[in-house]
This record gives structure tokens, C-alpha cells and sequence, in this order.
């Protein structure tokens, strides 16, 4: 039959696991992606175009 475990011991096995989450969750948020190679294109330049164009078919019609 199972012994029973001491308060003590089981609020000591959850402060660890909590110590341990938090580590995980610090470095989960630390690691950040990697840098790419060449800078793609810049989709912010395009953009304004496209806006710019659907205004003129708005104001055509």
C-alpha cells in the first residue's frame, strides 16, 4: 500500500515544478528567431499602390 506524502513535500515537488516552468517559459521567449540570410522584399512598398489604384477605379466609375 502507498504511504501518504507530507504536505511539506508535496508543496516542495509543486514549487518546483513551477521553478521549472518558468525557466521553460523564459527561455522559450529568449530563443527568438533566427536572423534570415538576405532581407526579402519589402511588402510596405507595394502597398501604397495597390491602395492608390483601387482609389482611382472608385473615382472613375
Amino acid at each position: 500500500m502507498l504511504e501518504r506524502t507530507s504536505t511539506t513535500a508535496r508543496y516542495a515537488r509543486g514549487f518546483a515544478a513551477a521553478v521549472a516552468a518558468v525557466t521553460a517559459l523564459v527561455l522559450a521567449a529568449n530563443a527568438g528567431p533566427a536572423r534570415a540570410a538576405e532581407p526579402g522584399p519589402r511588402h510596405d512598398q507595394v502597398q501604397p499602390a495597390q491602395v492608390r489604384h483601387t482609389q482611382g477605379q472608385a473615382q472613375s466609375r
